[in-house]
This record gives structure tokens, C-alpha cells and sequence, in this order.
């Protein structure tokens, strides 16, 4: 496979991973609305916690570190996201 053909299939996942990022926020906009009801906050430690042991034992001894600190950055766009939702 040339580099180009590399490229271009690294593109095709990105635009995968944007969808599918999007589809995740507006899914952490329900949790917000659900959370801002029942005057919850927006950090559940423990949640996020288990979710991060999940991810690493999907994602396998050699990219278990590389995905659970993707997933804390997600996780901390996500709470970002939500505190702003909840202060509208």
C-alpha cells in the first residue's frame, strides 16, 4: 500500500470517528437534561471510572493506555459540554 492510500483511509475513519463523536454529544445532551431534573451533577467519578476499565480491556494490553486517555479527553469534553448545557 503507498502512503496515499494510507491517507486516505485514515480520512475515511476520522470522518467516522467525527459522526460517531457527534452522535455521542448530542446523547451526553439528554444525560445533561436528565441529570439537570434530578439536580444531579455532572461528574459521576465511578462511572467514568468502570467505563475506563471497560475500554481497556476492549481495547487490549498494547493500546489499553492510548484509548483510556482518548476516552478522558472524550469524558472531559462531554462534562464540559453538559455543565454548559445545565447553565443555560
Amino acid at each position: 500500500m503507498e502512503l496515499q492510500d494510507y491517507r486516505k483511509e485514515i480520512d475515511r475513519i476520522d470522518h467516522a470517528l467525527v459522526e460517531l463523536f457527534c452522535q455521542r454529544m448530542a446523547v451526553c445532551a439528554g444525560v445533561a437534561a436528565w441529570k439537570q431534573e434530578r439536580n444531579l451533577p455532572v461528574l459521576d467519578q465511578s462511572r467514568e471510572d468502570a467505563k475506563l476499565a471497560v475500554i481497556a480491556q476492549m481495547a487490549g494490553p498494547e493500546m489499553a493506555p492510548y484509548c483510556q486517555e482518548l476516552y478522558r479527553t472524550i469524558f472531559a469534553q462531554s462534562r464540559a459540554y453538559q455543565q454548559r448545557l445545565m447553565e443555560k
